[in-house]
């Protein structure tokens, strides 16, 4: 089992998750956006371990804050391998259309559509959601899915951006709405809400 707490951080207000496996104390970090001092004391409140940084995507909203946390913390970066070149690439993250700079960092797991990662004894899961961008995915843990910029409340991510594929979209939110059961979404903007409420009411889930 895992706790979770939101930091909206950075100029878009992205919400950046601090889970902490309940077992062991362990901790990962999903879409540093940026510096965040609040982050870094829940996290050296809670002993500076810090495993992992999980990304959903490299759009500069959800990664500026990376470099930062490697260095003090020495986790290891987790992405997947369709995301590296967008990583990379300042005119791809969009972070050189808002005239900023990327401290670079590195990927140390690249990830293909199911892949898990082993936050102490809890299995967090990956899947490739593409059409935000290429190598969007989501992470799966108990009973939650951290979507990203994939699945929104009552609506989806944007798709007119590098990379980006409303049909690849498209193909994500079905592969979403028939999970199997019910899951608490927390996504990369606005509010919390549940799979099931998708189902219901999101448009682009009927």
């Amino acid at each position: 089992m895992i706790k979770i707490m939101c930091f909206i951080v950075g100029m878009i207000d992205t919400n950046c998750y601090l889970i902490e496996d309940e077992a062991t104390g362990e901790l990962a970090v999903i879409d540093p956006a940026d510096h965040c001092d609040a982050l870094l004391k829940a996290i050296d409140d809670r002993g500076g371990k810090l495993a992992y940084i999980l990304l959903t995507h490299g759009h500069y909203d959800h990664i500026m804050g990376t470099a930062e946390l490697c260095e003090k913390y020495h986790p290891a970066v987790c992405a997947s391998e369709k995301e590296l070149n967008l990583i990379a690439e300042p005119s791809w993250n969009l972070s050189k259309n808002h005239g900023l700079t990327i401290t670079p960092f590195t990927v140390d797991r690249p990830l293909k559509d199911g892949d898990t990662v082993m936050l102490g004894k809890s299995e967090i899961r990956f899947i490739l959601t593409p059409g935000h961008t290429m190598g969007s995915g989501c992470y799966i843990v108990d009973d939650i899915i951290f979507s990203g910029d994939t699945l929104f409340c009552t609506s989806v991510g944007r798709t007119d951006f590098p990379t980006s594929s409303m049909r690849d979209m498209m193909r994500s939110v079905e592969r979403l709405k028939h999970l199997e059961g019910d899951y608490d979404v927390y996504p990369g903007h606005d509010i919390f809400t549940t799979l099931e409420k998708e189902r219901k009411y999101n448009p682009f889930m009927q």
